[in-house]
């Protein structure tokens, strides 16, 4: 064989040498979906006895879902409110059934992929206040925070600030009238300056670690004004199809985590250093979706 017909051969040698294709899991860049990611490899690992990569840490939504249609990962964690506002570019409802139903319909027909059911957490944005305040006010829900407004301060992230569903939207939906516009500061210095008593009451995200650590209160969006953020498994189609067990072992997870859980393994890494895959390995182990050895 000469060089050039040797040249033109060498792609499909190389193809046929290569290794069967091996499941990727990615995840987003915050600890939340650090955990969640390797919770779907280790079970997935533990039901098909196959090995699967990990591309943890992949930047946001658009690089993820970008990843995922590229064939660069195979399946990923995603937020249903995420996913109709930031990718279908629709508006989203408060209503759970109807935003998940929408997002299953529309990633299957424009994208062909396969969205599951929520893991059973609800990924919101949170109002939060010091606990022993919430009690001497008596407040345990956003509609009763008006009339104490004009004393309290509020400290946000840079992005809550420019959100369809951020400050501006939220005091309109609750009449609220702060004394000063909110601080604005980076997200991992809210609840320290919550803590701090240097804010008040910040927003922050429905399974952050350290709302139970620091035992502060969560007022209810009674209103409903945060559309929901349910977390649900988003898989290739065709994944599915060369791997048919991949469809069991997420079904083991459907509705099995709680904001509870997740805001303790959320903590048990950012609060006390531990490693995210022992964390989300404990989790499985402790409700039996997996063995102890894998």
């Amino acid at each position: 064989m000469d060089r050039r017909a040797f040249l033109a051969t060498l792609p499909l040698l190389l193809g046929a040498c290569s290794p069967a294709h091996r499941m990727t899991v990615g995840s987003k860049n915050f600890t939340e979906q650090l955990i969640l990611g390797e919770m779907l490899a280790q079970l997935i690992e533990s039901v098909t006895r196959e090995p699967v990569d990990r591309r943890l840490y992949l930047a946001g939504t658009y690089i993820c879902h970008q990843a995922l249609l590229a064939g660069r990962i195979d399946l990923y964690v995603e937020y249903t409110g995420t996913a109709l506002a930031a990718v279908l570019k629709q508006r989203a409802a408060s209503d759970h059934r109807q935003v998940y139903e929408e997002v299953k319909d529309e990633y299957l027909r424009r994208f062909g992929l396969q969205v599951f059911p929520p893991l059973g957490f609800d990924n919101s944005f949170a109002i939060v206040m010091r606990g022993d305040d919430a009690a001497r006010m008596n407040i345990t829900k956003l509609s009763q925070l008006a009339p104490f407004s004009p004393k309290l301060r509020m400290g946000v992230g840079y992005e809550f600030l420019e959100r369809r569903d951020g400050y501006d939207g939220l005091v309109s939906a609750y009449g609220l009238r702060f004394a000063a516009t909110p601080r604005v500061m980076d997200l991992g210095l809210l609840y320290r300056a919550l803590e701090n008593r240097q804010v008040d009451l910040i927003a922050g995200a429905n399974t952050d670690g350290l709302i139970a650590a620091l035992h502060l209160a969560v007022l209810a969006d009674d209103r409903r004004y945060f559309p929901p953020y349910d977390a649900v498994p988003i898989v290739r189609d065709d994944t599915l199809r060369r791997h048919p067990a991949v469809r069991s072992a997420l079904d083991r997870l459907t509705g099995r985590i709680s904001v509870d859980d997740m805001r303790s393994m959320n903590y048990a890494v950012d609060g006390e250093k531990r490693d995210a895959a022992q964390v989300a390995h404990e989790f499985l182990v402790g409700r039996r979706l997996i063995s102890n050895n894998g």
